[in-house]
């Protein structure tokens, strides 16, 4: 069936056990669960917004995979990609608590994953080609060799259909190899995307680029259609191929809880706004206010509004 999704997506989700309390994680006996991916994080804002969304991943024969699984059905995000892998686990992580804005510490648990494990032979033509969009995440890249071929074909194969594709680069540093590496295989990503969405001081590793309007330029050059930097506390800057190009102010939070997950936030309200034919400059507006509702709560995506909250 014709574009049966609106927006496909490949990546790992693990259980996230985060702290009740500040403090040292070694001190902490507490923790509540949920569970974490940016990848999923991205699929689920997109589906609480009404869009149909697949995403494509393994999870382990564990009560951890169960978990996953369970909270897909409970987001209403297709799962039809999802294998169970009996010989691997799911991973997981801690996660500290932290209320003054500060990053949290996060402890992974995830070498060897069943997602680490995702290649090639996931790769389902007919059901990566039911969807119109396909989101991709430097995450996903940098879990092995096999799951960045994974991501390499599936944009090129998505392409070649004339779907249309975002890449969040999402930079990883400790996963991959060097940073020379990880440079490289991300930069070809995000050549094939339509869509870029770095953050600016990732735009600076990944160009070599010191301004936004330079980093734009960089990928824009290569034949990317959008290129919208992640500003910080500015908000985003965005330039297109066809010239267009604007800052859209930040929106002002005066609790900043937990800062992970505004960045899949911020994808989430950009690629619900431009799969709706909404302008570019409403797009990056609605990426600036979903972020800014990620990061004022603990979870990775208890801040991510449905269609009604977001008040459009």
């Amino acid at each position: 069936m014709l574009n049966e999704l609106d927006v496909i997506t490949i990546g790992e989700a693990m259980a996230m056990f985060v702290a009740t309390e500040t403090g040292d994680l070694a001190a902490a006996e507490k923790f509540i669960k949920r569970v974490a991916g940016a990848e999923l994080n991205v699929a689920t804002g997109l589906a609480r917004l009404g869009l149909k969304v697949g995403w494509v991943s393994r999870v382990g024969n564990d009560s951890f995979g169960r978990y996953v699984l369970q909270q897909l059905a409970k987001e209403q995000i297709d799962s039809r990609g999802v294998t169970t892998d009996k010989r691997y686990a799911t991973g997981f992580q801690l996660k500290s608590k932290v209320e003054d804005g500060t990053d949290p510490i996060v402890e992974y648990f995830r070498k060897g994953s069943a997602a680490s494990h995702l290649s090639v032979e996931d790769f389902n033509e007919a059901y990566f080609f039911s969807a119109r969009h396909l989101h991709l995440s430097g995450v996903a890249a940098a879990l092995s060799e096999t799951s960045l071929e994974l991501l390499s074909h599936t944009g090129q194969a998505m392409k070649a259909q004339g779907k249309t594709i975002s890449f969040d680069p999402n930079l990883r540093p400790v996963l991959w190899q060097s940073e020379a590496e990880m440079v490289k295989q991300l930069n070809k990503l995000a050549f094939q995307a339509d869509w870029v969405l770095p953050g600016v001081k990732e735009g600076v590793i990944l160009t070599g680029q010191k301004t936004p309007e330079a980093i734009a330029d960089f990928y824009l050059d290569k034949g990317v259609k959008t290129v919208v930097l992640k500003t910080g506390a500015d908000g985003a800057w965005f330039k297109t191929a066809a010239g267009e190009k604007g800052a859209v102010a930040a929106v002002k939070v005066d609790n900043v809880v937990d800062t992970v997950g505004a960045g899949d936030g911020f994808a989430v309200g950009v690629i619900s706004a431009l799969l709706e034919g909404k302008s570019l400059h409403h797009a990056v507006s609605r990426g600036n206010k979903i972020g800014s509702l990620a990061i004022q709560v603990i979870g990775d995506s208890e801040g991510l509004p449905t269609r009604s909250a977001l008040g459009e």
